[in-house]
């Protein structure tokens, strides 16, 4: 993984140290919070619903244990404790004094981390497939391409004040676990005549108007990669409207002008783009790239993994559940929930962060990733170790078998925490899953994935939910809309909304008559909730949700 040069060092030190006096000005009021405000965001920190909230960037996922440390150590001793993990890869603190935050940045530059660009109107931090460099159908591990465009977008001159913030995910394998459809510029790992390129889309988001990338460039050599990324960000920030904050994401710039006219301005800035760069880009790419080696992975024999699986349930539901495979033999890749029963989706103790990272230290080359979903991943593992790992994560609430069940859920931290949230989405997303536990029901409905957004904004991800769940304000009464056939993969859809909105009484049983008009109709138990919507359309939820007078209607529209 990568590691900071001096450079590096140098650059995060001299910008926590500009913070720092900025932070001291605001204290003894030498700044108002509307001049402090541009200089907080630039490095990670927001007024929120009760305290500050301090954001840190994990490029594309990445940590080691030494990092992990450091997060538990910032959560004991600035924060309550815990951290939340985000679909962004990153990670909040909810509860820091601004006073504390300086030595909260020094302490993370002490261990190669930072909160540069995890807000503001610049390009975020980059995110990536959570499995890079272990899965088994990966083309090539996306995450040199991220650090790489880490690097260059940090501090760049013409991208620091954007009309809006841009964000960038990087994958590569051809099944998308990056979330890439959905975001303002992906780039999707690709071979053409054996030679590895990127298919670059543009114009994708959520939030108030949800739409998906459109494909701008079918294939992108490596060598003209960066000079390409540049000339997109460069059109758009001359043609992004500032005049309409709601309108001002490329998206809504691409769905005003059309792919074929940003192509075409795209291409001619690319001319340009392209003569600045002399190949310095290309070296630093190699340098990067050889900071990803791979590890030296060494098979064991698997009889320890066997012998658990056939005696002990209990590891046999976790494998089958939270494994997924490996392109190293007798390996594995762990998915560690954040999602236990009951519990915030994302957040992990200090505790917790510290048994994952002597799990990863011990047993996982000393790598970690955190997922879009808000979970934790143990990208390189030897079957072997796997019933040594289950008997460390189960005592500390890590050993749930749900990944990718109707208890994984994505939630924003809703209301709870958040000053644009319009209603809670942890209580929701507690009580879903503790409802589905008690029914026993997980195992038997298979894939499904619900998300759940506090406000239009959709920080959840809800409307690529195949359940898309969203709280909203209804004249001073928390209301919860629902979409269905959402889908954040290659296949990639944004969910139909089925009708008007229920209560947070009434969300709970609404849930469990959609799982069950699913289980009622879908083909065979292999048929996933996603299948079945897109073989049966909306028409048998809707009447589950709302009765046979709707249903009939909707079958009748």
């Amino acid at each position: 993984m990568y590691r900071y040069t001096d450079f590096d060092a140098a650059f995060v030190a001299e910008r926590n140290r500009q913070f720092r006096a900025q932070v001291e000005r605001r204290i003894d009021g030498s700044l108002t919070e509307d001049e402090f405000k541009p200089l907080r965001l630039m490095n990670g920190l927001y007024l929120q619903l009760h305290a500050y909230m301090l954001r840190v960037a994990i490029p594309y996922g990445t940590l080691n244990s030494a990092q992990m440390r450091q997060l538990a150590y910032l959560a004991e001793r600035w924060d309550k404790g815990y951290g939340h993990f985000t679909t962004r890869q990153n990670i909040q603190f909810n509860w820091p004094a601004l006073r504390d935050v300086p030595d909260m940045l020094d302490a993370l530059a002490e261990v190669g981390m930072h909160a540069i660009q995890t807000s503001g109107n610049t390009i975020r931090n980059v995110t990536a497939d959570h499995f890079a460099g272990a899965a088994a159908d990966e083309i090539a591990d996306p995450r040199p391409v991220a650090e790489l465009l880490r690097q260059s977008s940090t501090d760049h001159p013409e991208f620091q004040f954007l009309p809006r913030k841009f964000k960038i995910a990087v994958t590569g394998a051809p099944n998308d676990r990056a979330v890439t459809a959905a975001h303002d510029l992906a780039l999707r790992i690709v071979t053409r005549d054996g030679e590895i390129g990127y298919q670059v889309l543009v114009g994708g988001g959520l939030g108030r108007t949800p739409m998906i990338g459109k494909v701008i460039a079918a294939f992108v050599p490596q060598a003209d990669l960066l000079p390409y990324v540049e000339a997109v960000v460069s059109v758009w920030n001359l043609l992004g409207r500032r005049d309409n904050k709601y309108k001002s994401r490329i998206k809504i710039t691409v769905h005003e002008h059309g792919i074929d006219e940003i192509r075409r301005l795209v291409e001619a800035r690319f001319a340009e783009t392209r003569a600045a760069f002399d190949g310095t880009d290309l070296a630093l790419f190699d340098e990067i790239r050889a900071a990803f080696a791979p590890p030296a992975l060494t098979e064991a024999p698997t009889e320890a993994f066997d012998r658990a699986y056939a005696a002990d349930p209990v590891f046999r539901s976790w494998a089958d559940t939270n494994l997924s495979a490996h392109r190293a033999p007798g390996h594995a890749i762990v998915q560690v929930s954040l999602k236990a029963h009951g519990a915030t989706p994302g957040d992990a103790t200090a505790a917790q962060m510290r048994v994952l990272a002597d799990i990863a230290e011990r047993f996982g080359h000393d790598e970690l990733r955190i997922s879009h979903e808000q979970n934790v991943i143990l990208p390189h593992i030897r079957k072997a170790d796997l019933p040594e790992i289950h008997a460390i994560l189960k005592p500390n609430g890590l050993a749930t078998a749900n990944i990718g069940l109707i208890s994984d859920i994505i939630a924003c931290p809703g209301m709870d925490y958040c000053a644009l949230a319009t209603a809670r989405s942890i209580p929701i997303a507690q009580q879903i899953a503790t409802r589905f536990d008690e029914l026993k029901l997980e195992h038997e409905i298979g894939e499904l994935k619900i998300k759940i957004s506090g406000c239009i904004n959709a920080c959840g991800h809800h409307h690529v939910g195949h359940i898309g769940i969203l709280g909203l304000d209804r004249a001073g009464v928390e209301n919860y809309q629902i979409t269905l056939g959402g889908d954040h993969t290659e296949t990639a859809s944004l969910g139909d909304r089925t009708g008007p909105g229920f209560s947070a009484e009434e969300i709970i049983p609404a849930i469990e008559r959609l799982v069950e008009a699913y289980l009622a109709h879908r083909s065979s138990p292999e048929e996933s909730f996603l299948e079945s919507y897109r073989r049966l359309g909306m028409a048998p939820f809707k009447e589950a949700l709302y009765g046979a007078a709707d249903g009939k209607n909707a079958r009748a529209a």
